[in-house]
């Protein structure tokens, strides 16, 4: 009919004809950092129940709220005492520029909290400025060696990343530089691929050789967290604390990578949301809720997200996209050289190449001099403040005098999908979708 404007298809739209197109131009799957793009169920599908009447809440001005949380304290001899529930996640040098690391350790030491190493091994700069240091023990063993474990505060095994678990990610050759090919004994400017699987266990039992072998190189001393992609995550968690872990670290789809391929970050794994109460349920039926810490991480951007994990049952969350915007990334001021990337602030599409202009997501020196490390440290600890006050300020109107104590009574869900998934009611109801009895 004339003046019909033509309709775009909801299955072939453009971004999926687009995709069509470039891989019958180039014959090669996508890959892409940031994580999932897609809408998921998330907390902003979730409300707090605010005191008024049933419930007393706390004056903000006269009652504490403490934010303190210990991690580890189940077989380690120093266990870490975090000031505050957010940590900063494990995001490699190779990746990231040693500028970044630095300012992640200047960031998270201001304010009390843990950086966590990533790929790739440890570097003088993020030692020197993290007053609590993860390690992290990654199936490619890049950079491994027993000093760096021993200098660690704790040690992080990776079974598998929010953003593809049960794969492995990428960096481009043009991030191995001289330094970053030296710390992994690889050869400079060829892509670097990480296996997706420990090469020394296939299972259990294996790992619980493996955490003990940890502990005697380390004489008991670091908290071994162990670390699973949210896809499976009962069993997961369950099996993590058979073990022996002391914490266990689930990362939702969420969860932003290096790089990986979309299909993986896509249509791989589960939400954030769906993989808290599982974790939960796990540790409280085998009786070490609490005694094992679970610490949560991907897509965690707000004070109220950090409430609502730890109302779901988290001991702590882990912060790393958002903590590279706190930096300096994705800044509007930068607008032009994204665009000549063929990129735009908040899409990240080729970040992974190493041509960040905001100086964070390269080994380019000139590009990674833009960024300076006690800048970047005291924006990250002003993020890492406002994201303590804000959870404390929720809770206080749930009337509690310390984060660990919100619960999932404290929450009710705007949606179906994140009732049925976070085990909370739909609000105004005492309806949750799949709840037996």
């Amino acid at each position: 009919m004339t003046g019909t404007l033509p309709r775009e298809s909801a299955t072939f739209d453009r971004g999926v004809i687009a995709e069509i197109q470039r891989a019958a131009e180039t014959g090669i799957y996508d890959i892409r950092g940031w994580g999932a793009k897609r809408r998921l169920p998330h907390f902003d599908d979730l409300l707090f129940l605010g005191a008024s009447m049933s419930r007393y809440p706390l004056e903000g001005y006269r009652e504490r709220c403490d934010t303190d949380v210990v991690l580890g304290d189940r077989h380690a001899k120093h266990p870490l005492h975090l000031d505050i529930p957010i940590t900063i996640a494990g995001m490699s040098f190779g990746a990231l520029s040693g500028q970044a690391k630095e300012a992640l350790g200047r960031g998270a030491g201001a304010m009390g909290t843990s950086t966590t190493t990533g790929d790739g091994g440890m570097t003088p700069e993020e030692r020197g400025q993290s007053k609590m240091l993860v390690y992290q023990y990654l199936p490619s063993r890049y950079g491994m060696n027993p000093d760096d474990l021993r200098q660690a505060d704790a040690i992080e095994i990776v079974l598998g990343q929010g953003a593809k678990p049960g794969g492995g990610g990428m960096l481009l050759g043009q991030k191995i530089t001289e330094r970053v090919a030296g710390m992994r004994t690889l050869p400079q400017g060829i892509d670097q691929r990480s296996a997706c699987r420990h090469p020394d266990w296939t299972g259990p039992d294996d790992l619980a050789i493996k955490i003990l072998e940890l502990r005697e190189i380390t004489q008991w001393e670091k908290p071994i967290y162990i670390k699973v992609g949210a896809s499976r995550t009962y069993y997961d968690v369950k099996l993590a604390v058979k073990a022996g872990a002391d914490v266990v670290v689930v990362d939702g789809m969420q969860g932003g990578t290096a790089a990986t391929q979309e299909v993986f970050i896509e249509h791989v794994g589960i939400p954030t949301l769906a993989a808290i109460p599982q974790a939960a349920q796990a540790l409280q039926e085998l009786g070490v809720h609490r005694q094992v810490q679970l610490v949560v991480s991907g897509g965690i951007r707000t004070g109220a997200d950090v409430a609502k994990a730890m109302a779901l049952g988290a001991d702590a969350v882990a912060i790393g996209t958002a903590a590279l915007i706190a930096l300096g990334d994705n800044s509007p001021r930068y607008a032009a050289e994204y665009a000549a990337l063929g990129s735009a602030a908040g899409s990240y599409d080729d970040f992974q190449e190493g041509r960040d202009p905001a100086g964070i997501t390269t080994q380019d020196p000139e590009l990674a001099a833009r960024l300076d490390p006690v800048e970047g440290g005291r924006r990250l600890a002003n993020y890492l403040r406002v994201l303590t006050m804000e959870a404390q300020t929720l809770a206080r109107a749930c009337g509690k005098s310390h984060l660990r104590n919100l619960e999932p009574e404290d929450l009710v869900a705007l949606t179906v999908e994140a009732s049925a998934m976070a085990r909370v009611p739909l609000a105004g109801t005492s309806w949750i979708p799949g709840a037996v009895g």
